[in-house]
């Protein structure tokens, strides 16, 4: 009985020391994996002296102080945020200020100021969307959750880039391919002969959408466990946030143009059948998209109206993001965004956004040639599109009329 009790009491006591083992290597060696890069050119910097050795006590780690202690030495107001004005060029400055910042030469150098209007321009936007989201009368689903409130699932278009300390919440068709590169570009996560891929329109497109060259918000909780939520908040306090949004019937339009009128077997299986079905006396639709279109065979533009007024949609599945409001894309009422894009300013906004996040000496906006969806198509396209539907279609999509700043199409909702 004496050699059994002896027994447990050792299982016990060495079952404690694995686990304060644990804790101490976690609140050690554990954050040092926070980070993987620290912000480089073309946004300053500073050195970091060797890390200390500390002796490993049995003391209880505060792992929140010590989180933010390790993050906030990067993300310092003034120690490597995009947005930072450059230091003054001064001959009396001491060996330590010379040495915190990158030299002026890495840094493009503007000889006028970003335009007034430019400026005015992005105030409105963002004063809009705080206004629309401050506004009682303006209800949609999920406006008056907290951060913390939103699923993880739901936070996969967040892309970060620790390395400039940017975060990009991408909407399909609205640019997001060339957005995508941008990051790529900027986070370094492509090589090209050894070296990082510089060129935004050499990187294929099977790679641009692929999910891992992206580190998105969904992923935190992989790499930062418990902490994940919290690393989150400190990279939407701490870092430049922006997407760019159209208008919402111009972006549907384009996202039937994209999806249904080219052939994509994936989009005809998972959603064009559906519509045949449902909508176009297609009890059998053929098989795959080259049958249907040998035929003649595709969903209407009207049909695919329908299918997503259609209660029955959302409760198979969510919205596919090609077709989500933007806000449930980017949650603009719990993120607090600093630059708002619009493709109809696509080419002001991008060289402006570029010159701010000062990485226009890094990469600059891909042009597009393709043929983009015009707003004034609108009127075609919907013809065939019964009124009430259409005005049911915009109370869908009324919150991104609002948040966003885009007339009510009232030529379209009046006849």
């Amino acid at each position: 009985m004496g050699t059994s009790r002896m027994f447990r009491i050792f299982v016990v006591l060495g079952s404690a020391f694995m686990i304060l083992l644990i804790i101490i290597y976690w609140d050690d060696v554990g954050a040092s994996h926070l980070y993987l890069h620290t912000p480089v050119s073309p946004g300053p910097k500073i050195p970091h002296p060797p890390p200390q050795q500390r002796p490993q006590t049995s003391r209880t780690p505060s792992f929140l102080s010590d989180i933010d202690a390790f993050v906030n030495q990067f993300l310092e107001p003034g120690t490597g945020e995009p947005t930072d004005p450059a230091p003054a060029d001064t001959s009396n400055q001491s060996e330590k200020a010379e040495e915190r910042y990158i030299p002026r030469r890495e840094w493009k150098i503007h000889l006028t100021p970003v335009a007034a209007e430019l400026r005015e321009r992005q105030e409105q936007r963002r004063r809009l969307l705080q206004e629309v989201c401050a506004n009682d009368s303006v209800v949609f689903p999920g406006k008056n959750r907290t951060f913390d409130d939103i699923p993880n699932k739901e936070l996969d278009h967040l892309i970060v880039d620790d390395r400039h300390g940017i975060i990009y919440c991408y909407v399909p068709k609205v640019a997001c391919s060339n957005w995508k590169r941008i990051m790529i570009v900027l986070s370094e996560s492509l090589l090209h002969d050894g070296v990082p891929q510089r060129d935004p329109l050499a990187i294929p497109t099977d790679l641009v959408h692929n999910s891992s060259m992206h580190f998105t918000f969904n992923k935190f909780w992989k790499r930062y466990g418990k902490f994940a939520r919290h690393l989150m908040k400190v990279k939407l306090k701490k870092y430049t946030k922006f997407l760019f949004v159209r208008d919402p019937f111009v972006r549907l339009i384009s996202a039937y143009r994209n999806k249904f009128e080219l052939r994509n077997e994936d989009f005809y299986r998972r959603f064009a059948q559906v519509m045949l079905r449902r909508y176009g006396n297609q009890p059998t639709p053929p098989a795959s998209v080259d049958e249907a279109f040998t035929v003649g065979i595709h969903p209407s533009f009207s049909h695919f109206i329908q299918y997503l007024l259609d209660p029955q949609t959302e409760k198979e599945m969510p919205f596919n993001e090609h077709w989500r409001q933007v806000y449930r894309l980017c949650h603009p009422c719990q993120i607090q965004y600093d630059f708002v894009g619009h493709l109809e300013t696509a080419e002001e906004d991008a060289e402006h956004l570029l010159r701010q996040l000062r990485v226009d000496n890094v990469v600059e906006f891909p042009s597009s040639h393709r043929n983009l969806t015009a707003s004034s198509w609108e009127a075609d396209w919907f013809s065939t599109v019964p009124v009430e539907a259409r005005r049911e279609l915009y109370k869908l999509y009324e919150p991104d009329f609002r948040l966003f700043g885009y007339d009510r199409p009232d030529s379209l909702l009046n006849e």
